[in-house]
């Protein structure tokens, strides 16, 4: 785990950043909100992993998209 300064203490206090996980499925409506989720997460280093999937729940479709990490992690994909 690494550390990270903690931003609500308003000093250089070290915090344990959390580990993140090599494997996410992002699920949710098939709007925005779902769009800017995979979207972070490809800007935090993950990548697609296989195409997204869709469903109808009687009211919405609900879409899913699965996203991992790099085996290989660059310095951009790092924890820091």
């Amino acid at each position: 785990m690494s550390t990270a300064p903690d931003p609500t203490s308003g000093d250089a206090t070290l915090v344990a950043a959390p580990e993140r996980l090599r494997y996410r499925l992002l699920t949710g409506p098939d709007d925005r909100s779902f769009c800017e989720r995979v979207s972070a997460a490809l800007d935090d280093g993950y990548v697609l992993h296989g195409g997204p999937t869709l469903t109808f729940d009687g009211d919405r479709v609900i879409a899913g998209q699965a996203v991992v990490l790099p085996s290989n992690p660059t310095p951009e994909t790092r924890l820091v």
